[in-house]
């Protein structure tokens, strides 16, 4: 009795349409070169804009990490990159979940709170209840 031994072996699995229209567009020097600048463009784009939301409100982070992502499928220096801020990205949220820390952080955050309440506090005694541009008398000491 033969052994079928095709059945067996694990088939390699054909490659996707993505697959086949990259290796279609590497055959073409002019194609790769036009679908790397492409690539590059739209990932330096999305990386520059996570830059930018660094210091400006948006999700910044992401914005950095979609980017180099992006860059990441065509060039070996965007992989290093990426492979850095994932590991970057991992031992903060190990420092962030370390107990002392956390502690820290909740304590920080109540005495910050704690002020903002006195501060309130301290404006409606003094003012009552209106609003800081409505008051007539600033000095509250008379």
């Amino acid at each position: 009795m033969a052994i079928n031994h095709e059945k067996d072996a694990p088939s390699e699995k054909e490659p996707g349409p993505f697959h086949r229209f990259r290796e279609t567009l590497r055959r073409n020097a002019i194609l790769n070169t036009a679908w790397r600048v492409g690539v590059f463009t739209v990932g330096a784009t999305v990386l520059v804009g996570g830059l930018v939301m660094m210091v400006t409100p948006g999700p910044g982070i992401v914005g950095i990490v979609v980017g180099l992502a992006i860059l990441a499928t065509e060039f070996a220096w965007a992989q290093r990159a990426l492979y850095r801020a994932k590991q970057a990205a991992e031992r903060a949220k190990e420092k962030a979940l370390d107990p002392r820390t956390k502690r820290r952080n909740t304590i920080l955050a109540v005495l910050g709170g704690l002020l903002a309440g006195a501060a309130v506090i301290a404006y409606l005694v003094a003012y009552g209840f209106n609003l800081p541009w409505n008051v007539e008398d600033l000095t509250f000491w008379n």
